[in-house]
């Protein structure tokens, strides 16, 4: 069994440019490690002081699952936090200037925690102020196909540009969200008890604090969330056919993550087969199934 924390990360990336923005996306997990806007980066370095990602792509779980395991059809299988498609070498099948389309089949790898037959084809278009994201998860296998799938982007918080003082920032939802989310339980699972969080209507003021565990909104009736300064700078998150969203930072740390998921963690009472548990997507054979998101970067009040 491969040991996931010790594969050395790939040092291929591919560059993407487009109207004076870019971007780097790393082979190994097909993760953007780098978004530029006018010069400014977008993206989280990656400090392994507080988290040594970026943006990373999960699947076929997101989240913690129960006791660490997956069962399918009787047999237990580990698989580890977010899946293992972060920590994946992908193959770059496709890419021109400003687009490049990557690639994970199931190998002897992957069928150690996922016992199934799958490609999982991500592809980047760049633009000037945006970076476009579009996930298809296809089912080769004889049987369904269960799976999650989500993406986990990181911004500096401050914002590039905006000093060094973290007051001010709010996410704002195009939608009003619920006052309260489920507690994170042990082990990143999910409890079966909520906990409030200061949101008014569509805006979520921010503050260190705030971040003892994620922010998980199930079944969200947003599509897309502003990370958004004072002075009206902000990234902001569009998404296509993600119900869950989530907010996440750590408090001591410089960086806000704004998440979009199909699934999520396992509830800490959780037991029985990977297709059963909640909010699992499930694929016919030859089926595909086809997400997206957007980044877009607007530089506020000049």
């Amino acid at each position: 069994m491969p040991d996931w924390n010790r594969i050395r990360p790939a040092a291929d990336n591919v560059h993407l440019s487009a109207g004076g923005s870019s971007a780097q996306i790393a082979l190994r997990g097909a993760e953007p490690i780098s978004w530029q806007v006018g010069g400014r980066e977008l993206l989280w370095s990656g400090d392994p002081e507080h988290w040594n990602f970026h943006a990373p792509i999960l699947f076929p779980r997101v989240g913690a699952s129960s006791g660490g395991m997956v069962q399918v059809d009787g047999e237990f299988f580990p698989m580890p936090q977010h899946g293992f498609a972060r920590r994946s070498d992908f193959r770059l099948i496709e890419r021109d200037e400003a687009s490049a389309r990557f690639r994970l089949s199931d190998n002897q790898a992957t069928r150690e925690h996922y016992p199934y037959a799958f490609e999982l084809d991500i592809l980047y278009r760049l633009e000037p102020d945006a970076l476009r994201l579009s996930f298809e998860v296809t089912n080769t296998d004889r049987r369904d196909l269960p799976y999650a799938i989500g993406f986990h982007p990181a911004f500096p918080w401050p914002l590039p540009g905006h000093g060094v003082v973290k007051d001010g920032y709010r996410v704002v939802f195009d939608a009003a969200e619920s006052d309260v989310v489920p507690e994170v339980a042990a082990g990143g699972l999910l409890a079966r008890r909520s906990r409030p969080v200061p949101i008014k209507g569509r805006e979520l003021p921010l503050s260190p604090d705030l971040f003892a565990e994620a922010l998980v909104f199930l079944d969200a009736k947003s599509r897309a969330m502003r990370f958004e300064a004072a002075d009206g700078a902000a990234i902001v998150m569009e998404t296509e056919d993600f119900p869950h969203l989530a907010v996440w930072s750590r408090p001591t740390a410089p960086f806000l993550s704004l998440e979009c998921w199909t699934g999520h963690a396992d509830w800490e009472d959780a037991s029985g087969e990977l297709g059963e548990r909640a909010s699992m997507r499930r694929l016919r054979p030859r089926q595909a199934g086809r997400h997206a998101v957007a980044l877009r970067w607007e530089p506020g009040r000049v």
